[in-house]
């Protein structure tokens, strides 16, 4: 089992950048990909940006490619999302997410583990 837990988010003006962290713990937390994805009222959870095991491979969703940035340490099994240049349709609660396999395809398509999610407001 994998229990993940954000933390960092917040209110800021378009423009601002915030920094989102997930802890991870269990079983070989550090072997598994993990990821980003955000959800508001109405609207279904979409994904937000992807890393592997080893942080060599990344994607992310068109939306925020150039503004967001995903990274982690594996040696503190934590994974981050930086957010510069936020738009107001970046609000949303964001959620972490962990795959069961290495790879990028396994957190985006098949996301085993969640967290309890991380409000993020940004006003214009």
């Amino acid at each position: 089992q994998v229990q993940l837990v954000e933390s960092g988010g917040g209110s800021v003006q378009a423009g601002d950048s915030l920094r989102l962290s997930c802890v991870a713990t269990g079983r070989t937390s550090s072997l598994y990909s993990m990821g980003w994805f955000r959800q508001t009222p109405g609207k279904e959870r979409e994904f937000v940006a992807a890393i592997n095991w080893s942080g060599g491979s990344t994607s992310y969703a068109d939306s925020v490619k150039g503004r967001f940035t995903i990274s982690r340490d594996n040696a503190k099994n934590t994974v981050f999302l930086q957010m510069n240049s936020l738009e107001p349709e970046d609000t949303a609660v964001y959620y972490c997410a962990a795959g069961k396999y290495t790879g990028t395809y396994s957190v985006r398509y098949e996301a085993a583990y969640w967290g309890q999610g991380a409000q993020v407001t940004v006003s214009s």
